[in-house]
Formats: structure tokens, sequence, C-alpha cells
């Protein structure tokens, strides 16, 4: 897997868009932290074609009884690939996703899709980059698709859990901002600190103006980290930012395993140990 493979520029999808035979499945991830429903910004313009995926709803589970699973816990195989069918992706569809938050959005759809044994690209600079290039928006709803008949292939990346997160031997990279991860502030969960043992890694820092930054910058990037000779485990918050370090480290041909229940569910559970600082 190189970045060709993960990665699809807006000059790429805007020559894709033009060739009437090869229209790629769009779907448009518009969410954040302090606006997760992003359907008002979807319905002002988004790409023609693209379908509204709710990440919240779309992209994972909830618990109510086991906070341990964290905020976004992933979906079920079976919700999930019903998810699939509904947005009309068989293994031959080309599947571009994108948002207008730096891929964070994306890169969770982009994640579980490869989780289900699936393939998709991320519009590297999201909407303001499609825009930049020439692009025209529409507005209203969602296109309607013909839905598959897929049949998905769950765990076809590594998913970890919280005690072979505990129990790593390889580089355990933390999504989150490093105020968080230092444990000087924690806005949403129960404690504020992070995985013993674990390496801070900011999404953020995997891009520059929205696009992901160029792979001998991601390179030395990740080589500064330990990310390139040795296992590679991710999280985050809640399992959505750490699916961007994956994308990243993915572009670079390197294998990641996703912890999803995250910081907010392994500070949920009190038997955890919590480190704080750098």
């Amino acid at each position: 897997m190189n970045r060709s493979d993960v990665l699809i520029t807006a000059d790429e999808l805007l020559a894709r868009l033009a060739d009437d035979g090869s229209t790629p499945r769009l779907l448009d991830v518009r969410w954040t932290l302090q606006e997760p429903d992003g359907r008002d910004e979807f319905a002002a313009g988004h790409i023609p074609g693209a379908i509204y995926v709710d990440l919240d709803t779309e992209l994972a589970a909830h618990s109510e009884t086991d906070p341990t699973a964290g905020r976004h816990p992933l979906p079920s195989a079976d919700a999930f690939q019903e998810q699939v069918r509904a947005w009309g992706i068989d293994q031959l569809t080309d599947v571009v996703v994108y948002d207008d938050n730096s891929g964070q959005g994306a890169a969770r759809a982009w994640w579980l899709l490869q989780w289900a044994g699936m393939k998709a690209r991320v519009l590297d600079g999201g909407l303001s980059a499609f825009i930049a290039a020439g692009g025209e928006l529409t507005t209203g709803a969602s296109a309607s698709v013909e839905p598959s008949t897929v049949t998905i292939s769950p765990d076809s990346v590594p998913v970890i859990d919280a005690d072979a997160a505990s129990k790593w031997t390889g580089v355990l990279l933390d999504a989150r901002a490093g105020e968080r991860f230092r444990g000087e502030t924690e806005p949403l969960d129960s404690q504020a600190g992070h995985i013993p043992g674990a390496t801070s890694a900011p999404a953020s820092e995997n891009t520059a103006d929205g696009r992901f930054l160029d792979e001998d910058a991601l390179r030395q990037r990740f080589s500064d980290l330990g990310a390139l000779d040795q296992p590679v485990g991710v999280y985050c918050g809640s399992g959505v930012s750490a699916c961007h370090n994956a994308l990243a480290l993915a572009a670079l041909g390197v294998e990641t395993s996703l912890y999803p229940a995250s910081w907010s569910g392994w500070s949920s559970d009190p038997a955890r140990p919590v480190a704080t600082g750098a």
C-alpha cells in the first residue's frame, strides 16, 4: 500500500468526475467534536453525487451500559454491512471519502471500509481543495443510489483491546492534542492523562493547510516517533482521530492496530493506570 492507494488529489478527482463512465462513490463525512452533525453544511454545498455520512450513527455504535467501550465504539459487522450496502458499495466500487476538516472525519470512514475488507481513498485537502481546483458544488439532499448486496469481511485490519494496549511492545501513538496527552486538560473524558508508555503524536500534525504532508515529511515525522521499524498501535480520545494517524502511516506502507475505545474507554476503567506529563 502506498500514498496513491489511500489518498486522491482534487485534480485527480475532478478528472474522474469528468469521465462519465467511472464516477466514484462519494461519501461526505462532515464531522467535528464541536459540530458532530454536518447535515446542514452538506445541504448547503457538497460535491455532486455525494452521500452524507453521519459519523456518530453510521460509523459508530453506542453503549449505554459499558463506558469502557468508549464514546465511538465500532459498529457491529452486521450493522456496518447494512450501511455499506445502503451506500451502494461493493468490492469493485471506487470509493472516495472527504470532509472539510483536514480528513479527520473521512479517515474514520476510510478505516472502517478497510476493516470491512473494502478499498477507499480520502480526498487530500477535502472540500476546500476541491473548490480551489475548480470544482463546483451542488446543494440539497444526498444522491440516490441502488443498494448493493455486498458481503463484507470484518477484521481485515487489526484491532486491539485495552489489555493488548497495556502490553503493547511496539510504539503506541496517541493522536490527541499534546495538552490532553500530558494531562493538562481533559474536556471530554473522565480522567486526564494518557496510557502509560504511549507516545504523543497529534493527528493535527499530519497535515498543513488541510493537506497531508508530502511523503518525505511524513516519513521523517513518523521515523522520529519510532513508528517505522516496530509494531504500531494507534488511539486517541474515542477512536476517530487515531484513524488519521493510521491513514498517514498507510500512505507510507505501514500497517497499524487500532484501539477503538481509546482514551474514553481506558479512562472509564478505574483499574487502568493513568500517566501524565510528556
